[in-house]
């Protein structure tokens, strides 16, 4: 036989009724009140009976009934205003029972100076007894009130746990990383869920002091522990708060457990929980962008403010990955406005939404249009008069530009010209170009093209003031559009293969953040004609960073997903570079930005090759055009590319 309920169904014949009270209902606050309230009473009168040494008949007369009636009338707003009955008893926690003796200690010192103030001399009772009385009462109320809510967690935890033993129910094994109060204050959220789908096994902390020690009756362990607890008791997941993951001893913890198949959960901090308490939405996968990334990058931000304060700049490319990065971040040093430009309807207005959620829409202005095309650029400077220009617009699909040389040079070299040329007719303070790592010694069309805008850049600062041409170099930033991360977690989610263009192939990696960080500072330090190359790490093996998206998944390599090696694509080499042979570096006082004594070029000679490209671009002739790069570049070597034969013809 079943009863129905609105929200339960309960077998008659299994009715409890003790799971009935310790259900996920919550109850009325102002029950818990008048729970508490009651508590205080009979506490008070029991206080009053052992040190007054009077008899329950003897607490009805005027003196000891006033008594108590007076300490309710101030009790009830004490604790109203402390809001203890606002608590879900079930959830308390340590920060709940401090406010009971808190509130309770309140109410016996307004008591003790209202008594003296009106019981003692208009009813002319004797009251010497009353310290005492308040003494015990104290510890008696607080106690019980305490006991009440840890026996209340307990009760409903039990009865829960019985539940979910009834339904077969597998709780999860999960640690959490570190044993501080936002490690407790996790534990507890991680037990509150209403999901009810996780049990957790430990905390994982090095600190000796607090290794083998326990902590709400969980233990601390070693991080060396985690492969023992593992294999002992099956832990599936480590949890730890995303504002923890840029420490290096975390770091490695949380490698180890990639590494022993245990998926790694981030939550956010405790600040952003809705309404204070965590939802199970919040538990996210640990993203691959936050195991690589590194300490933050700490900024001489009063520089930036100095170059940006109160300045008109635009953003080419403004719409993509590091453009609306930069975009972001500019908006932090309040310039008088932004301009944002792309070509790319769609990501543009998205990125203007983005700003309107800000309530920054007076800071930017949009303009859609390709810096292709050099009358519209022309009415852009007019219009807004900008001050200072980060040119992030780039082709940078390696296959893809190989495929199409003609794009890349209308856009790298042609596009790069038209904003460079307008910047100095207008007076622009600074220009500041963002390149790439494929821009040294080139095997493709998309990275020779961004060295001729380099070679471009780097030659119109002969002889002029104004503007700073300043060029950027930097590598693979994750996540952005084109980037192999968001590629494999496609691929992973698809259930494989994760394809891999060759085992030994190599990358240099930053996050977009990271990247767009360096790219202001050194856009505040340059003086013109300089190329900033950012300190990148260690190059990374793509291969190694597949097996960790796949394990971070909580998949099996091999088993689960396959990696398949496609072979190396137009154009693609095996390891990457920041500088030239050729070239030379010199400190900066930031230790991650250095600059390249690049080799130079006389600015009619640069003029005269890059009008050549482009006249033998405008004619559709990608050999001719292709040949005159490499003869401009002469570290240029096809790789993997229809284009080899001209390197027999030139350097052979």
């Amino acid at each position: 036989m079943l009863i129905s309920f609105p929200f339960t169904v309960i077998r008659y014949q299994n009715y409890n009724p003790m799971k009935r009270i310790f259900q996920e209902k919550v109850h009325s606050r102002w029950l818990i009140l008048f729970i508490d309230q009651f508590i205080l009473s009979w506490a008070l009168c029991m206080s009053l009976l052992l040190i007054h040494r009077i008899d329950f008949i003897g607490l009805l007369d005027l003196g000891h009934l006033a008594y108590i009636i007076l300490f309710h009338f101030i009790a009830i707003p004490v604790f109203i205003l402390m809001e203890i009955h606002t608590g879900i008893i079930r959830y308390s926690n340590t920060k709940d029972m401090v406010r009971i003796f808190l509130a309770v200690l309140l109410s016996s010192i307004l008591f003790t100076g209202v008594s003296n103030l009106f019981i003692v001399p208009y009813l002319q009772l004797e009251l010497s007894w009353l310290d005492t009385v308040l003494l015990l009462n104290f510890f008696i109320s607080s106690s019980l009130l305490i006991l009440l809510r840890i026996v209340v967690k307990g009760l409903f935890s039990y009865f829960k746990d019985l539940a979910d033993g009834e339904r077969g129910e597998q709780k999860e094994k999960i640690l959490i990383y570190g044993s501080d109060s936002t490690a407790i204050l996790l534990k507890q959220a991680l037990e509150a869920l209403q999901e009810n789908c996780c049990q957790v096994m430990g905390f994982i902390d090095d600190d000796s002091d607090k290794v083998n020690k326990y902590i709400e009756q969980t233990k601390v362990y070693h991080s060396a522990a985690i492969e023992t607890l593992a294999r002992k008791h099956g832990i599936q997941k480590l949890v730890v708060s995303s504002n923890l993951l840029t420490l290096e001893p975390k770091k490695k913890t949380i490698e180890k457990s990639v590494e022993l198949g245990i998926k790694v959960l981030t939550v956010p901090p405790s600040s952003q929980w809705l309404y204070g308490k965590l939802q199970f939405s919040q538990l996210k996968d640990l993203r691959i962008e936050e195991l690589l990334q590194r300490e933050p990058i700490l900024l001489q931000r009063q520089n930036i403010f100095r170059e940006v304060l109160g300045k008109r700049i635009l953003v080419t490319g403004a719409a993509g990955s590091i453009g609306s990065e930069i975009v972001r971040q500019l908006l932090n040093y309040q310039p008088e406005y932004v301009v944002l430009c792309d070509q790319a309807e769609t990501p543009l207005h998205e990125l203007q939404l983005e700003v309107e959620d800000l309530a920054l829409s007076h800071k930017v202005k949009i303009y859609m249009a390709s810096i292709q095309n050099p009358d519209r650029m022309l009415v852009l400077f007019e219009k807004y008069k900008p001050q200072i220009v980060f040119h992030a617009a780039a082709c940078k699909h390696v296959p893809m530009m190989e495929d199409n040389p003609a794009e890349a040079i209308l856009t790298n070299v042609a596009g790069t010209k038209n904003l460079a040329d307008i910047s100095i007719a207008f007076g622009v303070e600074k220009f500041v170009m963002i390149s790439t790592d494929k821009a040294v010694k080139p095997t493709n069309i998309m990275g020779a093209s961004k060295r001729l805008a380099e070679i471009y850049i780097q030659s119109l600062n002969e002889n002029r003031c104004s503007p700073k041409f300043i060029t950027t170099r930097f590598g693979n930033v994750m996540g952005s559009n084109g980037s192999v991360i968001p590629r494999f977690k496609t691929q992973i989610e698809r259930g494989g293969p994760v394809t891999v263009t060759h085992p030994d192939i190599t990358r240099y990696f930053m996050t977009i953040s990271e990247s767009v960080q360096l790219v202001l500072e050194a856009a505040a330090m340059g003086n013109g004609g300089e190329i900033f190359i950012f300190d990148m790490g260690k190059p990374i093996r793509i291969v190694d960073l597949a097996l960790k998206m796949i394990k971070l998944a909580g998949l099996s390599p091999i088993r689960d997903i396959k990696i398949v090696y496609s072979g190396l694509r137009p154009g693609e080499k095996l390891h990457e570079e920041l500088l030239h042979q050729k070239e030379q570096t010199i400190p900066t006082h930031h230790q991650k930005i250095k600059i390249s004594r690049t080799i130079s070029y006389s600015s009619p000679y640069v003029q005269t090759v890059i009008d050549e490209v482009l006249k033998l671009n405008q004619l559709n002739d990608n050999y001719a055009t292709v040949r005159k790069m490499k003869e401009i570049i002469p570290e240029f070597r096809s790789n993997n590319s229809i284009y080899e034969d001209l390197d027999h013809l030139l350097f052979e």
